[in-house]
């Protein structure tokens, strides 16, 4: 764990939880992707840094969730480096707090002020205003947080964050956090017209054929969503959906789980309600969900 891995010329990534990527400009810098899940992950880049004799230019934050910005405030702290994201993950980079918040609905309750869902604040800039490496490329991938973004470097190498995840994840989890599925399968489409020599997903091994891996993540976003709909065939209210969605993959609760699997069901909710497969309606102060009925043909 926390092993370098060369992926092309100047290409590398760090193999840990939450992959993080290194571009290397000249002999003695480098950008990192990401940095990581916590200060204990700062402390080990700083030493693979270190040991290659580079300085660090820049980060670059692909999104904010905190196993991806977590060693931001090291770093930052101790090496003085830039840190740069999409205007909205700034603000959660800045505010983290922002996160469980917004995962809970709610001011987050104590359990879930963790270091899985907080990062500590870091100092962060539009990556807009970024002098980046020549070369180097930054693209949308929505979908998986606000404004998550992926990163290509000059060898032809894609960093797709949270854009796909490996397909053992999936198999032991089913759900992957999504916030917009519509923009999320958008994203699906276009990276499936992407031509490169390998493609790094945070959570999963490296690939050189996207395709494949995009299309099992496309197929158990639909799963999840023709469950949803064969749940609701009766009307359910929201925590017997995300009861029922648990106990069909056998997965277990906890705090964060109850938070990251339950927004991401009612992103789905929303998709399929805005798609009109879905309805919803208040009774006896319950709001509940029930598949939509099928539209008539015209004659």
């Amino acid at each position: 764990m926390y092993e370098l891995i060369q992926a092309g010329e100047n290409t590398f990534y760090i193999n840990c939880p939450s992959k993080i990527g290194v571009y290397r400009t000249s002999l003695e810098t480098v950008w990192l992707i990401d940095s990581g899940n916590n200060k204990d992950a700062g402390r080990k880049i700083q030493k693979i840094l270190e040991q290659q004799g580079w300085t660090l230019s820049g980060i670059i934050n692909t999104h904010s969730n905190a196993d991806h910005i977590g060693g931001n405030t090291l770093l930052q702290n101790r090496l003085h480096c830039p840190i740069y994201s999409t205007p909205m993950e700034c603000a959660v980079i800045e505010h983290p707090i922002l996160e469980p918040s917004f995962l809970y609905g709610g001011y987050p309750f104590q359990a879930l002020r963790n270091k899985f869902l907080m990062a500590t604040p870091s100092k962060a800039q539009d990556i807009a205003s970024a002098k980046l490496p020549e070369g180097m490329e930054i693209f949308p991938l929505g979908g998986h947080f606000w404004q998550m973004i992926g990163v290509k470097t000059p060898d032809n190498i894609y960093f797709l964050a949270d854009a796909v995840f490996g397909e053992d994840i999936l198999k032991k989890y089913h759900i992957s956090f999504n916030y917009d599925a519509a923009a999320f399968f958008q994203t699906l489409d276009y990276l499936e017209t992407l031509e490169g020599t390998l493609y790094i997903p945070a959570h999963g091994e490296p690939v050189t054929e996207l395709r494949p891996l995009v299309e099992i993540n496309r197929q158990k976003a639909n799963e999840i969503l023709n469950l949803l709909l064969e749940l609701c065939e009766e009307p359910k209210f929201f925590e017997e959906l995300l009861h029922l969605v648990f106990e069909t993959y056998g997965l277990t609760m906890d705090y964060g789980q109850y938070v990251l699997m339950g927004s991401t069901l009612r992103s789905y909710l929303s998709y399929l309600y805005d798609t009109g497969r879905m309805e919803a309606y208040v009774e006896s102060n319950y709001l509940f969900w029930k598949k939509a009925a099928p539209i008539p043909a015209k004659k």
